[in-house]
């Protein structure tokens, strides 16, 4: 029901200004946008829409270069709207603007911020075990695989579903993702892969798993020859 007595109201407008010219005036700006590189369809739609008269022409700025939609196949116009085709993260990422103008006048948009957002996998390089003392504190890396935008970080222990719930000895940083233990229990032991997933997209990938394991040291004795031209203080030492 709104959206009809919009369209009513702009029908008015038109008929109250068809004989009269005017300079462009926006109905509808382009918003900020995230863009999934993961769709099927490799196109964006930039929306712009104004009215005037005489009739309006549109272009398009990126960073403040204008886009030639007739030299760049990737580019077209329908109306005032912009269609990148096979958009790309490399060449497309940026601020755009819309103009439109006529003999009365041109008005120029705000700028709207096109972002990509995707998520890498991580490097199959397997990960060395890491060896901690128990009652000790210990960080496991995540090192995340190439995203955008955010990412949110959690830890598997040992297999899905069983996550590391975060307590007083347990955190993971939402800017890292790394793991902290602090004062290692027998119970900590075991493997751990960290899980990243996309909040745009939903898409989730897991690391290569990170053993944890404790420390046992080993007492090393001196042999028998050792002990018999060993001094007292020597031995005390060994002891």
């Amino acid at each position: 029901m709104k959206n009809l007595w919009w369209k009513q109201i702009d029908m008015l407008l038109l008929c109250a200004f068809s004989s009269e010219e005017f300079g462009p005036v926006f109905f509808q700006e382009p918003d900020d946008g995230i863009f999934s590189l993961d769709s099927d369809d490799k196109k964006v739609i930039m929306n712009c829409e104004a009215r005037g008269n005489p009739v309006l022409t549109y272009s398009w700025l990126i960073n403040g270069t204008v886009v030639d939609t007739e030299a760049d196949f990737r580019y077209s116009l329908i109306a005032g709207n912009l269609i990148i085709h096979n958009a790309s993260e490399a060449i497309d990422y940026g601020r755009y603007q819309c103009r439109a103008e006529n003999s009365i006048g041109t008005v120029l948009s705000r700028d709207a911020l096109l972002q990509f957002a995707y998520l890498g996998a991580f490097s199959g390089r397997a990960r060395g075990a890491v060896s901690v003392r128990e009652g000790q504190g210990v960080v496991l890396m995540c090192a995340p695989p190439p995203h955008s935008p955010e990412i949110i970080y959690s830890w598997v222990f040992n297999e899905l579903p069983s996550f590391v719930a975060e307590d007083s000895r347990r955190f993971i940083s939402q800017e890292t993702g790394n793991l902290y233990i602090s004062k290692v229990q027998p119970s900590d032991v075991g493997s751990y892969v960290c899980q990243v997933k996309n909040t745009v997209t939903n898409a989730r990938v897991l690391s290569p798993p990170t053993p944890l394991a404790l420390k046992t040291d080993v007492l090393m004795f001196p042999d028998e020859s050792s002990l018999n031209s060993a001094s007292p203080s020597d031995i005390c030492r060994w002891l």
